[in-house]
C-alpha cells in the first residue's frame, strides 16, 4: 500500500442541497460510488476502492466522516462512533425511515452516470453505509447496489433486527425495481451481531431471487478460522488469499458490478430516471 493511500486519486468538492463534502475519483468507466465504514476512509477501504478501479470502474469515494487516508484504529474508531450517531444525516435508529444522506448519494450517483456514461452506475456500501445502496435503488441509474455488512438501524429489539433502513415507500419502489430485474447482493458474516439473520431475512422476504446473499461462516470452529468477531466482509477483515471465502466474496462483489453495468445485456429494472 502507498504511503499516501489516496495517491492517485483526484479530490474535487462536490455540493448538494448546501453540503458540500470531498470526493475522491479515479478509473476509466462506468461510476461506481464506494461508501466507507466507520471510522472514515481509511486505507483498506481505499484499496478496495482500487480493485474496483483495477476492475474497469470510475470510482467515487466520498468522504462522510471521518480524515480521510487515516489509518483503522479503535481509539479512532470510538471517538468517531458518536459524533456520527448524533448527526442527522444518517438514521441509527428508526426502522421505517432512510437515512438523509442517502439523498446526497443518489445525487453524487447521477453526477458520476453523466460524467462515466455507461447504462448506469454501482454502489457499495458498508458497515454503518451499508444499506445506504439499498436506499438508491430508488434511481433507476442504480443498476449494481452492493450491501456489505448493513448495519442500520442498529439491531437493538426485534423490529431493527429484522428492518433494512429505509422507507415504506422506498422499499416499495425497490420492490418494484426488483420484480423488472434489478438485484441486490449483500454480504455478512454470520456470527456478526451488528448484521442479525433477520435483516437478510427480511430481504429475501421482500425482494425473493432479486436478492442474492452472500453469508460467510463465522461461528465457532468454522473452517477458515474465521474469527466470530468479523465484520468488515472487503476491508478489514479480507483475507487475500485464493479460496478463503473472503477473497471469494471480493471477487463475487466485482463481478457483480461487471455483470450489471459492463456486460450490456443484463436485465436492469429501468423505466426512465426518477
Amino acid at each position: 500500500m502507498p504511503d499516501d493511500p489516496l495517491a492517485g486519486f483526484e479530490c474535487f468538492e462536490y455540493t448538494q442541497d448546501g453540503v458540500t463534502r470531498p470526493v475522491f475519483r479515479d478509473g476509466v468507466g462506468p461510476g461506481v460510488i464506494v461508501i466507507h465504514e466507520v471510522p472514515g476512509l481509511h486505507p483498506e477501504a481505499i484499496a478496495f476502492g482500487r480493485r474496483v478501479v483495477d476492475a474497469g470502474f470510475t470510482v467515487y469515494m466520498p468522504s462522510l466522516f471521518g480524515t480521510p487516508g487515516k489509518p483503522f484504529g479503535w481509539g479512532y474508531t470510538l471517538r468517531a462512533f458518536p459524533q456520527v450517531c448524533i448527526a442527522r444525516e444518517f438514521t441509527t435508529m428508526a426502522t421505517d425511515r432512510t437515512s438523509p444522506i442517502t439523498t446526497w448519494l443518489r445525487a453524487l450517483a447521477a453526477t458520476a452516470h453523466d460524467d462515466c456514461g455507461g447504462p448506469g452506475v454501482g454502489a457499495v456500501g458498508m458497515c454503518f453505509t451499508g444499506g445506504f445502496a439499498l436506499g438508491m435503488m430508488v434511481d433507476d441509474r442504480m443498476l449494481a447496489p452492493v450491501l456489505s455488512q448493513p448495519s442500520l438501524p442498529f439491531p437493538v429489539g426485534k423490529r431493527r433486527r429484522s428492518s433494512v433502513g429505509i422507507s415504506d415507500n422506498d422499499l416499495a419502489r425497490v420492490k418494484e425495481r426488483a420484480a423488472r430485474g434489478a438485484c441486490v447482493l449483500g454480504l455478512r458474516f454470520t456470527a456478526d451481531p451488528a448484521v442479525p439473520p433477520a435483516r437478510f431475512e427480511t430481504l429475501r422476504r421482500e425482494l425473493g431471487d432479486a436478492f442474492i446473499a452472500v453469508e460467510i461462516d463465522s461461528s465457532r470452529g468454522n473452517p477458515d478460522a474465521i474469527p466470530r468477531w468479523a465484520h468488515s466482509v472487503l476491508t478489514l477483515d479480507l483475507v487475500d488469499d485464493p479460496g478463503h471465502p473472503t477473497r471469494a466474496a471480493l471477487e463475487q462483489v466485482l463481478d457483480f458490478l461487471r455483470g450489471r453495468l459492463l456486460a450490456g445485456s443484463a436485465d436492469t429494472g429501468q423505466a426512465g430516471h426518477r
